[in-house]
């Protein structure tokens, strides 16, 4: 007898073939994705790797004989492995961090490093920290300046910023004051390791994320004399000093862009103040959201290349972008812009997009900077 067409057999077979064709389209999709670059752990006592294309991560284990791992991800490292201590009195274990530019011969990809600080307009930069509590450390991102262009070796003078302090620590020399930088009040030291000036910058509690410009620290060190304009920016870096423990440290994000053609000192008389208004329309629904930044130059001079810092409240995370390339996902992001739009006229805007996730409860970020100046909110 032939099956009618509603029979049960036939609604089985008709079904077993849709699965089969369901199977089968999966398994093209996942064979044309782009495969995903595995993380790198990093051994090695000077051990390093390339992330994000543009930045080194090293693990620079240079103060102990004890084992150090580092794991470097796609946007920056954790600390996977952080044997022994040292005295809190003397020098860390290790400096694992990310950075840009030059360190000991080893250059990060297609930096414009070493570069004169006369000819350097701005360095915006955005960094995000995680921490933990069951280790002595600081949270530090370093600013090596030069004489000369040299990309091996140790620089003259080593400005330091503490993001974070935990323990019986304390940063080279004495405190010889404070100073207000990037818009923040700072604890300030200086002093010298034999090797080196140093200048520390030290914040008054822990910084989870920041965007910055770095131009603003090197100015504070030509200011106190340790530093001069025709000297060289040789590299940034952002990570960390271990003194006992550190497994689980990490840097979640870090951006550092240099943009020349200062042509002299970019703060001189007469230059054209960088001044900027940015509205943040937003569309939230549960557990998801998207972000329309328009960034309107209200200065008197035309922006370009410019890049747009700030930190996206705990919980947030970008999923995907438009009209603008965002570094980091979580915490501290850049947007950087797109070929068609990286300038914006005097009295003109730009506009860019994002998609993201939240937990908690939605809120806006607090603050934005233009190639590190802080703009208004509409």
């Amino acid at each position: 007898m032939r099956p009618s067409p509603h029979s049960p057999r036939t609604a089985r077979g008709l079904l077993a073939a849709l699965l089969s064709a369901l199977a089968a389209v999966a398994a093209l999709l996942v064979a044309t994705q782009p495969a995903q670059a595995a993380d790198t752990v990093i051994c090695e006592q000077f051990g390093s790797a390339v992330v994000q294309g543009r930045y080194v991560v090293q693990n620079n284990r240079w103060g102990t004989s004890a084992a150090q791992c580092v794991t470097a991800t796609d946007t920056g490292f954790r600390v996977t492995q952080a044997d022994g201590s040292v005295p809190t009195n003397g020098a860390p274990k290790s400096y694992p961090s990310v950075f840009n530019g030059c360190h000991y011969t080893n250059c990060s990809p297609g930096t414009n490093l070493p570069a004169q600080v006369s000819t350097i307009s701005s360095a915006p930069s955005s960094i995000s920290y995680g921490y933990v509590s069951n280790a002595v450390y600081n949270a530090s991102y370093d600013i090596w300046l030069d004489p000369t262009p040299r990309t091996d070796g140790v620089n003259r003078t080593e400005i330091m910023i503490w993001f974070n302090r935990v323990g019986p620590i304390q940063p080279i020399g004495s405190p010889v004051g404070t100073a207000s930088v990037g818009g923040r009040s700072w604890e300030v030291w200086t002093g010298s390791n034999g090797s080196n000036d140093v200048i520390s910058f030290v914040a008054p509690s822990a910084i989870g994320g920041w965007s910055f410009d770095v131009m603003d620290f090197v100015d504070q060190a030509v200011a106190r004399g340790l530093a001069q304009n025709n000297w060289y920016l040789t590299s940034v870096q952002a990570g960390f000093e271990p003194w006992q423990n550190g497994a689980g440290l990490a840097v979640n994000s870090f951006s550092s862009t240099v943009d020349l053609g200062g042509g002299g000192d970019p703060g001189g008389p007469g230059a054209p103040a960088t001044a900027c208004q940015v509205t943040y329309a937003t569309n939230v629904w549960q557990g998801g959201f998207t972000a329309d930044v328009t960034v309107r130059n209200t200065g008197s001079a035309a922006v370009d290349n410019w890049r747009l810092g700030f930190t996206l409240p705990s919980g947030q995370r970008v999923t995907n972008s438009w009209n603008a390339d965002l570094s980091g996902s979580s915490g501290a992001v850049t947007a950087s812009p797109a070929a068609h739009n990286a300038r914006i006229a005097a009295g003109g805007s730009q506009t860019f997009g994002f998609q993201g996730t939240y937990s908690g409860t939605f809120t806006r970020p607090t603050g934005f900077s233009l190639n590190g100046t802080a703009c208004t909110s509409a």
